[in-house]
């Protein structure tokens, strides 16, 4: 897997998404600065896939990645950016809102979480929506290495107690420690092949 990985285009509004027809999706969605396009190289492990930055907001439209011709990898604006305009994250939230309902193309929505931030109002909002649309979740937490061993259960537990998920829709990550990667691969390849 992940031979063929290609930027296909950044969409902001619905009309300008590619057609998929054929292809399982999988959405990356969570606030601003969690690490979604981060989070997309390390999967693929490619170091320029998906565009970064450490200023939050860098993702501003629907960003859609052709995976071997066979899936699509999606990644979304963040929200919860305090420093973008009303307007602004009104109009993300219409990209997020188009391209989320009544996509049946869906295979799994992962909700990315900081580890050691937790879930936040934004996140419980986010998780609460996709549940209403009826979606596969799974909950991504990133940057596990960043809050010990020993600290690690009690963060786990809190972020599943905080969005109401059993114990197999979550899993953890870190790029830096190369943590959970294998786990996602897995399960993207159970829906693919």
């Amino acid at each position: 897997m992940f031979n063929k990985c290609e930027y296909v285009i950044s969409a902001v509004s619905k009309k300008q998404n590619p057609n998929t027809a054929n292809f399982p999706e999988f959405v990356f969605l969570g606030r601003s600065n969690v690490g979604k396009s981060s989070f997309i190289n390390f999967l693929v492990n490619r170091k320029l896939l998906a565009r970064t930055s450490t200023k939050p907001g860098k993702t501003i439209a629907v960003n859609f990645y052709n995976i071997d011709d066979i899936m699509f990898f999606v990644d979304v604006p963040g929200y919860g950016y305090a420093a973008r305009s009303e307007d602004q994250k009104n109009k993300f939230g219409e990209y997020i809102e188009q391209y989320l309902v009544n996509n049946s193309n869906i295979a799994i929505a992962f909700l990315l979480i900081d580890t050691k931030v937790g879930p936040t109002k934004d996140d419980i909002i986010m998780i609460n929506y996709l549940q209403y649309l009826g979606l596969n979740i799974k909950v991504i937490a990133t940057k596990c290495d960043k809050v010990g061993t020993t600290h690690l259960f009690k963060h786990k537990v809190n972020i599943i107690n905080k969005l109401s998920i059993s114990e197999s829709s979550l899993f953890l990550t870190s790029s830096l420690k190369n943590i959970g990667r294998e786990n996602i691969i897995n399960l993207i390849e159970e829906i693919v092949f």
